[in-house]
């Protein structure tokens, strides 16, 4: 990283070439129980401004219960170090998307019913992984004087359960459209740049920084069934039937994971909750890129 660039100079390139710079040269981004190959590829990160009226219509579009950033900040703040949080001032929001390596999303590619021991492995170390970037985020922000938080990290983020499904009150997806990372697709999946095969994590901060610009004309955009009604090969893939024309059954999904795959946990070297699934995000057009014009409808 070139010395001028500092967290205080240029806070956003900063943090970016930090982020990228961690994930890809850290060794526990590795999964050391098999074959030592990487969890994730480099990461792409975004950035929100925390006040973007999007955050408030979440409210509406996801659940009156979902956070805005500065409630998320504000939770924070009063129930780890008991202060209030000044009304008004910067508030921004990292989104960090981390894109599934290639060797996991081929093993997973070839599966049909469940995921691959691999897939599995990626769903629940990576995740820690995920969790230790976070962490060590908030931790420079903090040491520099600014207030932060990774909300997934704290017992302020809830799962609900609706009459369509579960909902968290801090999605991961959301916050990544609002730092322009990407759009939904039709399993309700996130297509970004680098695919629809990734993980996400976020950190809110009082720290200003610049908004990235959210280069699409809807939050479908990347996804072509839903913008001309072509492909659809992630229903084609979903072992559960959960994906159609009509969009994505989480109820259907949620059965599949923990009742319909559940003896993947029995195969040697899985481990969780439950195996991870991840059928629909590999072996189709958007796994690794946004798609570009296809010409087949897979939808039966």
């Amino acid at each position: 990283m070139p010395n001028t660039v500092t967290l205080k100079s240029s806070p956003a390139l900063f943090l970016e070439m930090d982020i990228k710079s961690f994930v890809l040269d850290s060794p526990d981004n590795r999964l050391k129980e098999l074959d030592d190959s990487p969890y994730y590829e480099e990461p792409m990160v975004g950035f929100a401004d925390g006040d973007d009226p999007l955050f408030l219509e979440y409210r509406t579009i996801i659940a009156d219960f979902h956070l805005t950033p500065r409630e998320a900040l504000s939770r924070y703040l009063a129930s780890e170090l008991n202060i209030e949080a000044p009304p008004g001032g910067p508030i921004s929001v990292i989104s960090i998307a981390l894109p599934i390596a290639r060797e996991t999303r081929l093993s997973n590619r070839r599966m049909t019913r469940g995921p691959s021991l691999k897939w599995n492995h990626v769903r629940w170390h990576g995740q820690s992984f995920t969790d230790e970037l976070a962490r060590r985020v908030v931790s420079q922000l903090q040491e520099q004087g600014y207030r932060a938080v990774a909300p997934d990290l704290t017992d302020m983020v809830e799962v609900v359960d609706l009459p369509n499904g579960r909902c968290s009150n801090w999605s991961q997806r959301h916050i990544a459209y609002a730092a322009g990372l990407g759009t939904f697709g039709l399993s309700d999946g996130f297509i970004t740049p680098r695919g629809i095969a990734t993980w996400f994590t976020s950190i809110v901060t009082d720290m200003k920084l610049r908004p990235t610009h959210r280069p699409y004309a809807s939050h479908v955009a990347n996804c072509p069934f839903l913008v001309e009604g072509t492909c659809g090969m992630c229903a084609a893939r979903c072992p559960a039937g959960a994906i159609t024309a009509q969009g994505h059954d989480k109820i259907k999904c949620r059965a599949m994971l923990y009742a319909g795959q559940k003896q993947w946990l029995e195969k040697p070297g899985y481990l969780g909750r439950y195996a991870g699934c991840g059928l629909c995000l590999t072996g189709v057009p958007c796994e690794s890129r946004i798609p570009g014009k296809v010409s087949k409808r897979f939808i039966p």
